[in-house]
């Protein structure tokens, strides 16, 4: 297995991993309900309440292709490989899009910006977003082609910046522009709506997941890998340790009858067992990104 898949299959591991995670410590300002549906061509994470969040993980083979959308509206975080456009377009033909209100290509490399130009000749794109580090290649070169024949301006965010869209709250993290490594000049956009976050990294390699560290990255939906998964399966962890106390606590100051005390073991049960998970899940991450790393 090459480098680009293993990092592929645990991005889509810990997606899962982390969505699950994110359903036992999500607290709410309003009802609603995070649910996670497995389609055969997309991970679709939906935030039902009056506003109904979704956000579509796209199989795009070992490229990346993220779409939200939220009370009609729609923003594409890139666009899979050559090879993907045309199955991009269908795909959002068939939901009934016709314009984007934010398209981001988080950095210059083909199996991210590939279909981009199929996009770009077949919806209107409101805000295109792009960082200024630039390639000379035929895919990065058919992509600006198609912004200039629909006459789509080509933006760059700048760091801290806030992006509008729907009811969320978009925030640009981090973007550099040194050409020498594509990867690190990623758009780094954090959406967060009510209490439930997202990160989206694009290929942002550990350098720049310690560079915005000292930000407000936590989040309950990650699109990356090693020291900021590592910082929530801890964060959850530590939560896990609180609720167990508090049972405790209740057991002890409660006379409790034996129905209710063994419902309570039971649950304190449960949280060990998640707890026990996260650790284990946490080696297996770390080990996986050290293989990785070495290659």
């Amino acid at each position: 297995m090459t480098k680009k898949q293993k990092k592929k299959l645990l991005e889509a591991i810990l997606v899962i991993i982390i969505t699950i995670i994110s359903i036992y410590f999500t607290d709410s300002e309003e009802p609603k309900q995070v649910t996670s549906q497995n389609r055969e061509t997309e991970e679709v994470i939906n935030i039902s309440d009056n506003n109904n969040l979704k956000v579509h993980y796209i199989d795009v083979g070992q490229a990346d292709s993220i779409l939200i959308e939220q009370n009609n509206e729609y923003m594409l975080i890139d666009a899979g490989n050559n090879e993907d456009g045309k199955k991009l377009v269908k795909y959002f033909k068939d939901l009934g899009i016709n314009n984007f209100k934010n398209v981001i290509a988080t950095h210059a490399h083909e199996d991210h910006i590939g279909g981009m130009d199929d996009i770009i000749n077949n919806f209107s794109v409101e805000n295109f977003y792009m960082p200024e580090a630039i390639t000379t290649t035929k895919t990065f070169e058919d992509v600006l082609d198609a912004l200039e024949n629909k006459q789509v301006a080509f933006q760059t965010p700048k760091i801290d910046e806030e992006l509008k869209f729907a009811k969320t709250k978009l925030k640009v993290l981090n973007l550099e522009n040194d050409e020498s490594d594509l990867n690190d000049t990623s758009i780094v956009v954090r959406l967060k709506y009510g209490t439930t976050s997202f990160l989206f990294m694009g290929d942002a390699s550990s350098n720049i997941e310690k560079k915005i560290l000292n930000k407000d990255i936590k989040s309950d939906v990650l699109k990356t890998y090693s020291i900021v998964i590592n910082a929530s399966t801890e964060a959850a962890s530590a939560e896990v340790d609180k609720l167990s106390k508090e049972l405790d606590k209740k057991i002890v100051e409660k006379d409790l009858d034996t129905g209710l005390k063994q419902s309570f073991d039971k649950v304190k049960k449960s949280l060990d067992g998640l707890k026990g998970s996260i650790k284990s899940a946490n080696k297996e991450i770390n080990k996986n990104v050290a293989s990785i790393n070495t290659q």
